[in-house]
């Protein structure tokens, strides 16, 4: 596998990008405005078409956007190509995965899902580090390790797609919760009880969609969750300190300077855990926060007053 495409001319698409190029790969970077990189692996384009030259497309847009652009780039490609995206993104009430999307809107049948501790600024410094491939097809894995993979990254895979997807969108919910909390004055208590309670109900939602639990245990959960508590600089985490500090959604959203999927999953993930008769208290206390329903204090008594059990 040799030749490499990444659509999406943001910073994660960017360092993805420069990544594949530090491995001695040539790779097409398609964006709707062109994107130069001082780097002569990587070459910019804004036409679609030459996206289908590549045979392993990584998909670096926002959940909201993929369809579109699935749709788009999917008139140029067939069953021959790989798809894999890095969304953190979950889409409607029904909680649905970006692989299912990309297979109803591309011929492509091999489709899977880069996650993990990975954000732009390591990618892009070639920082060692990790991420795991969530895919059916065993040859994803290999070809994601083939683009990415070298001494500064370790490529893992495993099979449970949806297993990394919910985890990877839930751990993106967490690192929102976690930095509006440690903005607000917080301290390694609150941090502790929000990140392990947090990947409990996370991984009560996957196992309701049919993932493994196990995998919210390794890289895709709490590995990845492990980063951000340790000051990653990962956009969530900027929108939630943002949001501690007052300001409006917008407003927050351009600190983080990126877009953060957290803001859509909380309310989702809060209906769908009512809709199949569990708990989802940290999603719910999120998402009336992000509404505008509660306040801190009622946050907080809301969390903290629910009846102990076992854990």
């Amino acid at each position: 596998m040799t030749r490499v495409a990444v659509l999406g001319g943001g910073g994660f698409g960017r360092s993805l990008a420069t990544q594949v190029a530090r491995v001695g790969k040539r790779v097409t970077l398609w964006s709707r405005e062109l994107r130069e990189l001082a780097n002569p692996g990587v070459h910019p384009t804004t036409r679609v078409a030459e996206v289908a030259e590549a045979e392993l497309i990584f998909v670096a847009v926002p959940s909201i956007h993929v369809a579109e652009i699935a749709r788009e780039v999917g008139q140029h490609l067939d069953g021959a190509h790989f798809m894999v995206h890095v969304s953190r993104g979950l889409l409607g009430p029904e909680l649905g995965t970006i692989t299912q999307l990309l297979r109803e809107a591309t011929p492509c049948r091999r489709v899977g899902v880069l996650a993990g501790p990975l954000v732009a600024r390591a990618l892009a410094d070639g920082e060692p580090g990790g991420g795991i491939v969530g895919s059916l097809f065993p040859e994803i894995g290999e070809a994601v390790r083939d683009a990415i993979g070298g001494p500064t990254l370790r490529v893992y895979s495993t099979q449970d797609v949806i297993g990394v997807e919910v985890a990877s969108a839930m751990v993106g919910l967490l690192a929102l919760a976690l930095g509006y909390a440690q903005g607000r004055g917080f301290g390694p208590s609150t941090t502790a009880v929000l990140a392990t309670r947090g990947m409990a109900e996370a991984a009560r939602i996957g196992v309701a969609l049919g993932a493994e639990e196990r995998t919210f245990s390794g890289l895709a959960g709490y590995g990845d969750l492990m980063a951000c508590v340790a000051g990653d600089g990962r956009p969530e985490y900027a929108f939630g300190r943002a949001l501690a500090e007052g300001l409006p959604l917008g407003e927050a959203a351009g600190r983080a300077g990126a877009f953060v999927e957290g803001t859509s999953i909380a309310a989702n993930a809060r209906s769908f855990a009512e809709r199949r008769g569990f708990e989802a208290p940290i999603c719910t206390a999120m998402a009336a926060l992000l509404s505008g329903q509660a306040n801190e204090a009622d946050v907080l008594a809301q969390l903290m007053t629910r009846p102990m059990r076992r854990e």
